[in-house]
């Protein structure tokens, strides 16, 4: 268990941490609260309007992608973080503001979405990669993982104080609240100690640079994978705010309160999972579809279930396999990329698997007004058996995966010479 936790010893990594939990526990609430506005307030329990919202919170991250990862990979990314987290703090005061004075409307709400989302595009690659700045390659995968386990614990925490201020004061507050969180980040960035940075060597500018990166990953059948994985979860699978939001009020007639617990309890399996990645110091790819096959079996249990307190149960397992899968995928393209194309396979990375929601998010909405919500849960189900049967097939190509009966039972074994052959080559700086 100590090893876990390793990244901590690093004063700058334990302040960013700090500050990253504070903010992260306000990003939560405002997204209960957001989701909730629009679907009980703004529109009569309308789950499409709710994709709508996150098709375009998540869209830019796909339609920026030729300058985000550039940004990541070029810029300084500390003063980059300083932008993108002080534009974030005013977006979430601004919304705020309307919804406390009763002036807000869904299209403002629409607007908000977008403009959060074109920020978000820069601020997500700029904050994966400057963990690498902050620790180093030797406990980077580590560090990853515990800023997925910041990220859910913030996940299990704000939800629950977001129902209840829901109900208290409203909405409105939650979102300036949210904004305020946003000074925790900022401070801890001021607080970091320069000369311990370890900022990677940068590429000169090229145009090119984007097209490198997707050829970098076209050249690595593992990375193809990979991504096609992550598009089908991503896409069709990580809809939470529409499945549990529509779970919660049209199928269980469950209140403010009761919606943000439920996403606290997924948030233990989300922190489980990321915990168990961050005690491994390399994720190995026959992770990658195991945990994406008891996603998607889970989530189909959970359709199933007749009750509010089983289908809570049920979303504990979810959310550890789906953390398990989206956190040891970033830390496996992490640490097998060149350090000098990191930005760039970050921000490929977070483009599939976010910018795969406006595609998905309005579906998943719209399965949910028309069949119901638990047909949503079902589609999301199918997404991850698929995805969990791309990464077998890669097994079976190019790591020689059989399945064969030894001593009278059957078992599954990997060639190691293809093993060898299609490993990924030991990092080096750009020249």
């Amino acid at each position: 268990m100590k090893n876990t936790f390793r990244s901590l010893r690093g004063y700058n990594y334990r302040v960013w941490a700090g500050g990253a939990l504070v903010s992260n526990i306000g990003t939560w609430m405002q997204r209960i609260a957001q989701d909730w506005l629009v679907l009980t307030q703004l529109t009569h329990n309308n789950a499409t309007a709710v994709g709508v919202v996150m098709a375009l919170q998540f869209g830019p991250q796909l339609l920026l992608l030729p300058l985000t990862g550039f940004a990541a990979d070029h810029l300084d990314r500390r003063k980059l973080l300083f932008m993108t987290q002080a534009a974030l703090g005013t977006l979430a005061l601004a919304l705020g503001l309307l919804t406390v004075t009763g002036h807000v409307q869904l299209w403002h709400v629409y607007g908000f979405a977008l403009l959060l989302g074109c920020v978000t595009a820069f601020d997500a690659p700029v904050r994966q990669t400057f963990i690498s700045d902050l620790v180093g390659e030797a406990n980077l995968s580590n560090a990853v993982a515990l800023n997925s386990t910041s990220f859910n614990a913030a996940r299990m925490i704000g939800p629950a104080v977001a129902g209840l201020l829901i109900a208290a004061v409203g909405c409105g507050w939650v979102f300036i609240i949210n904004a305020a969180s946003f000074g925790a980040v900022l401070y801890s960035l001021t607080l970091l100690r320069l000369g311990e940075l370890q900022p990677q060597h940068k590429l000169k500018r090229t145009r090119a640079g984007l097209i490198e990166g997707f050829r970098y990953v076209w050249k690595r059948p593992d990375m193809r994978a990979i991504l096609l994985m992550l598009f089908l979860i991503g896409t069709f699978g990580l809809n939470f705010a529409i499945y549990i939001s529509t779970m919660a009020v049209t199928t269980f007639h469950a209140g403010a309160g009761r919606y943000g617990f439920l996403t606290s309890t997924m948030a233990i399996g989300t922190v489980t999972g990321a915990l168990f990645a961050a005690h491994r110091a390399m994720p190995r790819f026959t992770l990658l579809p195991a945990a994406a096959g008891m996603f998607g079996l889970l989530l189909a249990i959970a359709a199933m279930l007749p009750t509010y307190w089983l289908f809570g149960i049920a979303l504990i397992g979810v959310g550890m396999a789906a953390q398990t899968f989206t956190t040891s995928t970033n830390s496996f393209m992490q640490l097998s990329a060149e350090p000098a194309m990191r930005g760039r396979i970050v921000a490929i990375f977070l483009a599939i698997i976010m910018g795969g929601t406006p595609l998905g998010a309005p579906v998943a909405g719209w399965v949910a007004d028309t069949f119901g919500p638990r047909w949503a849960l079902g589609v999301g189900a199918a997404a991850g058996l698929l995805a969990a049967a791309v990464g077998i097939r890669y097994l079976v190509i190019y790591r020689g995966l059989r399945l064969h009966v030894s001593a009278g039972r059957m078992r599954l074994s990997i060639n190691p010479a293809q093993v060898a052959a299609s490993a990924p080559q030991p990092e080096r700086d750009a020249a």
